[in-house]
């Protein structure tokens, strides 16, 4: 968010640029300042006013898992991109890689990483914060390579290559038995309709969602 001005924006419409993509991270300025990141919250919106001066559409990237991070500061993170019109969104748990800050905290107790289980869950409260707000996700999680499979890069996190369709999965299952308490559904038949495509997001991974419903 730092790097954006008038005179970069300039440059971007000069060779038109349609989209710009943010690091944000995250809008606690405790956690950036710790994370070394350069920036500040007041830089993001800085960044995304220049942006909407110019009518220039931009992709908010945020994590989940940071170190000093909370829930709540997840949720209000991805609630400011979405208020701010955001055309899409990317969410990614935060891995520990080797050679890195990170993975010296790590190694020194200082860090724990999500779990996977943990990660989903938090993935979700943040993806339907996206979905209620009609922003649509590109991507969850880092886009799967040898890299993530090699104990030279990959140290510690929830690192799978299917975790986007998982989380996906806990939003549907969320879904689902919402509409069942709400509808006094407990205990009683029912037909659970989906778009096409969508089938294994709703069963889940192994039958999971099923399992846990039935």
């Amino acid at each position: 968010p730092d790097y954006i001005s008038t005179e970069i924006i300039e440059i971007l419409l000069k060779y038109s640029v349609s989209c710009v993509e943010l690091g944000i991270q995250t809008i606690n300025d405790d956690v950036l300042r710790y994370l070394k990141r350069g920036h500040t919250f007041d830089d993001t919106k800085k960044a995304i006013g220049l942006l909407k001066e110019f009518k220039i559409p931009f992709v908010g990237q945020m994590m989940i898992g940071l170190p000093k991070a909370s829930i709540k500061d997840e949720l209000e993170c991805a609630s400011f991109i979405a208020e701010n019109n955001a055309c899409g969104s990317r969410i990614y748990p935060t891995l520990v890689l080797a050679n890195t800050d990170l993975a010296t905290q790590y190694f020194d107790g200082k860090y724990i990483p999500l779990s996977l289980d943990d990660a989903i869950e938090r993935s979700a409260n943040v993806l339907k914060v996206f979905l209620n707000h009609n922003i649509p996700c590109i991507r969850i999680g880092l886009c799967d390579s040898e890299n993530l499979h090699s104990e030279k890069t990959f140290v510690a996190g929830p690192n799978s290559p299917s975790i986007g369709e998982m989380v996906k999965s806990k939003v549907y299952y969320d879904l689902i038995v919402d509409e069942i308490q709400t509808q006094n559904l407990k205990n009683k038949p029912i037909i659970i309709e989906c778009p096409m495509g969508k089938t294994s997001q709703i069963v889940g991974q192994r039958k999971k969602n099923i399992n846990k419903l039935f």
